[in-house]
């Protein structure tokens, strides 16, 4: 809990604070790669460098901790500091790592604020700081802890046993142990990270969602080929993966991580929507196979949109493991639509007249702007926003707010 004299600094100073966020994050990230370069090895993404969103994501996590402990000083932002400490565990943060954050982030604010930082708005922040830092240390052990791995000891070698192409921008890879040991506990919807040396030397990571039944010998990842645009460079991981990677390969993985994923007692009954986009369908696919696997009869709606039905990736399985499944049922949105999925309604996805099962949890995925627009259409719908789930790939600069 944040104390009360704190309290009042930080809300007297948190217009100015998050105003100048961007700058201060700015240049907390280069005096710190300055400084500590071997950050950039295996630890953060260039792309997300580049592109700022790395710098936009942690300083909508600061002022959106800030704020939570304003509004609802009592309690603390669950959601958001399990998303976080998903995504710190999947690229083996540290507590260590807290302290070089601190000094530098620190440094930035006082760089930046200059004769505003006093004392008493120096303590206020630090108290923040350290209330999520303290927060994130605690969840962060846990999962290693029941990732059965020492903080930070992630990585493991997998055998790529195969390589299948499902559209002209999309691959799967079918993965088992290098070491002959068994798989790690997985849960339908999670996340890996994947491990690459670049040409360069440097390590680069991302996270791609498990795509198969989590509970099998055998994972398997689908990773689309991310092209460049003006604001951000190619995707060094899914491009050297698509051009480089073969069967017989070793990838280096983390353990699972994921703080959405699919609540499995076989005997469970609540209805299941899965919503996706894109390459977003990757952790349904996962959910449905597994749904499958456990002989479930819970109601599941599939929604899915995508460009045509050419470019719906693992589109074929995803009907299929539908049609296994007695309580489910799907339908498709195409752009372009083709004659492969004559039942499949035309252009982008909307919920207009789409009965929705009562009481469902929903599982979002797929570009922000879509499930943005899609969690609109929920919430109008009537859909509670705690009933709602949503995996972001990359930084999280979609935050819902407190009351979801």
């Amino acid at each position: 809990m944040l104390s009360a004299e704190s309290a009042a600094v930080i809300r007297a100073t948190l217009p100015a604070v998050a105003g100048a966020l961007d700058e201060i994050t700015t240049r907390f990230y280069g005096a710190m790669f300055h400084d500590r370069p071997e950050l950039l090895d295996g630890m953060f993404n260039r792309g997300n460098q580049a592109s700022g969103a790395q710098r936009r994501a942690l300083a909508g996590s600061i002022a959106g901790f800030a704020t939570a402990l304003l509004d609802a000083p009592d309690t603390r932002p669950d959601v958001l500091l399990d998303r976080i400490a998903h995504k710190h565990a999947a690229v083996g943060v540290t507590d260590d790592q807290y302290t070089i954050v601190h000094k530098y982030l620190f440094g930035a604010i006082a760089e930046v604020l200059g004769d505003a930082v006093t004392p008493e708005v120096a303590a206020a922040w630090d108290e923040v700081y350290w209330l999520m830092a303290g927060a994130l240390i605690g969840r962060e052990a846990r999962l290693y802890q029941d990732a059965g791995v020492e903080p930070g000891q992630i990585w493991r070698q997998w055998t790529v046993v195969e390589r299948r192409t499902e559209t002209p921008d999309v691959v799967s890879f079918l993965l088992q142990p290098a070491d002959g040991q068994r798989a790690p506990r997985a849960r339908a919807g999670q996340y890996v990270s994947v491990r690459l040396r670049m040409p360069d030397g440097v390590h680069q990571l991302r996270q791609y969602s498990i795509s198969s039944d989590p509970g099998g010998e055998l994972r398997r990842i689908t990773v689309k080929r991310v092209a460049g645009t003006a604001d951000a460079p190619d995707g060094e991981v899914s491009n050297m993966l698509h051009d480089h990677v073969r069967a017989g390969d070793e990838l280096t993985l983390s353990a699972p991580f994921g703080d959405v994923f699919l609540d499995d007692p076989a005997d469970a009954t609540t209805p299941v929507v899965l919503v996706s986009a894109g390459i977003g369908g990757t952790p349904m696919t996962s959910i449905l196979a597994h749904l499958t696997t456990l002989g479930s009869t819970r109601p599941v709606l599939v929604m899915h949109a995508d460009r045509s039905p050419a470019d719906h990736a693992l589109r074929t399985e995803t009907s299929q493991l539908v049609e296994q499944l007695p309580g489910a049922r799907a339908i498709f949105w195409y752009e372009q639509p083709g004659l492969e999925e004559p039942e499949a309604r035309e252009g982008l996805m909307n919920l207009h007249g789409i009965e929705l099962p009562e009481n469902a949890t929903v599982f979002l995925c797929g570009p922000l702007r879509f499930m943005r627009d899609i969690r609109a259409q929920l919430l109008r719908a009537g859909v509670s926003p705690q009933r709602i789930r949503y995996e972001v790939f990359g930084p999280d600069l979609w935050l819902p707010g407190p009351a979801a």
